[in-house]
């Protein structure tokens, strides 16, 4: 895609061919006076040149062409990030193993889904509708919250802590005795890098359809390793082949002493635990709830059913007492969790290997029925360094309406 970056490179290869051009000039019109014809090395050099140049020419203008469409789209000359589906069917490993199908195709691709039309190049010609169209939200995620590195072994080796305990105090310039010892304590851990992966069956005439086989990437084999992802960091059990995940370490609610809500209701339960993150000396930055729960906080109502917390008329990201919230099936219903999920002081993930895909005809009975295998997996841990930033919890004992 054009950047201004390639037009400024593109002008500097004409002046640089423009001057020596001139160079030749100069040396054909001294050739011409004395021999009245120019040698032959030189009419090749300058042909040559002559190429080069109008290469270049025609190439400026394809690209000053290209930056103008991506600026009058409001792109700004920034290319649109593929989806999973387009980097594999682009590939030129892919469309030349396309030609000629046999035994196995794979490839590691960006861990990137992107919303809105993006060009395909030579085999998708994406479909454009007139009118001015804005890229749909795409549903905030546990991934979203949590802060992210790479590591390159099988484990993630870590400490855990247990208990604080704060003496801090004030001391004298001379103390007597000791000054005050405050206590931390620790345990080793170490978290498996895990792989997560599924297949599906497809006929083999997708490949002649690049569409619908973007379409069985993007919208099913995608989404799915997602959508076990985001249960995974928030509800592995940490046995076998499992991630440890936060859900499962969090801490449990606990009413805070001192707190008082009058009719209590999931929005006063959800704050009351934000305080119990508060009083375990951490800041919440984010909520997890089932979407049913988010619905119900959504549709409540004042006295003279007036919405309190939701205006159905805007479109801005789902929020609660000012923090972020993931509405998502990974969450049962009537439960909740909410802790310190940013800046990687509470938990962090890692990414041994981003998504890969694979194609693959081999296997005897997809030949005779035409048949192919899609395969993706990605390797990844998570790491929770304070439980206590943590806090889970139910919606028991609160009336049916929020």
């Amino acid at each position: 895609m054009a950047t201004e970056d390639d037009i400024k490179n593109i002008n500097a290869s004409l002046k640089q061919v423009s001057d020596q051009l001139k160079a030749q000039a100069e040396t054909a019109d001294k050739e011409i006076k004395a021999h009245t014809k120019l040698s032959e090395e030189t009419k090749a050099k300058v042909d040559e040149l002559l190429t080069k140049q109008g290469e270049l020419q025609a190439n400026l203008q394809n690209a000053e062409q290209k930056l103008a469409m991506l600026e009058t789209s409001g792109l700004g000359g920034i290319e649109a990030p593929k989806s999973m589906g387009e980097q594999f069917i682009e590939s030129e490993g892919f469309q030349s193993w396309a030609q000629r199908p046999s035994g196995s195709f794979g490839m590691d691709v960006k861990n990137v889904i992107t919303e809105g039309d993006s060009s395909a190049g030579d085999l998708i010609v994406p479909q454009r509708v007139p009118g001015i169209k804005t890229n749909p939200l795409r549903r905030m995620t546990i991934r979203d919250l949590i802060a992210w590195g790479r590591t390159t072994s099988n484990s993630v080796e870590y400490v855990r802590e247990l208990v604080y305990t704060n003496n801090a105090a004030p001391v004298s310039e001379n103390p007597s005795g000791t000054k005050p010892e405050s206590n931390i304590t620790f345990e080793a851990d170490q978290a498996p890098v895990v792989t997560i992966a599924h297949w599906i069956h497809a006929s083999k005439q997708v490949l002649a359809d690049v569409p619908m086989l973007q379409s069985y990437i993007d919208g099913r084999l995608r989404a799915g390793l997602k959508l076990k992802e985001e249960d995974q960091l928030l509800n592995g059990s940490g046995v076998g082949l499992n991630i440890d995940g936060i859900y499962t370490q969090a801490t449990a609610y606990s009413e805070p002493t001192g707190a008082n809500p009058q009719a209590e209701t999931l929005i006063d339960r959800l704050r009351l635990a934000m305080l119990q993150v508060a009083l375990a000396e951490y800041s919440a930055d984010g909520i997890v709830l089932h979407p049913t729960d988010w619905a119900n906080v959504e549709l409540t109502k004042t006295s003279d059913n007036a919405y309190l917390w939701a205006n159905p008329r805007a479109l801005a990201g789902p929020s609660l007492w000012g923090l972020p919230v993931v509405a998502t099936t990974a969450m049962s219903q009537n439960t909740f969790l909410t802790g310190v999920f940013g800046g990687g002081v509470a938990v962090q993930g890692w990414d041994r290997e981003d998504i890969s895909l694979s194609i693959a005809t081999q296997d005897d009975r997809d030949f005779v029925k035409n048949m192919l295998k899609l395969l993706v997996e990605e390797r990844l841990a998570l790491t929770v360094y304070r439980p206590t930033a943590f806090v889970k919890g139910n919606f028991d004992g609160l009336p049916a309406s929020t």
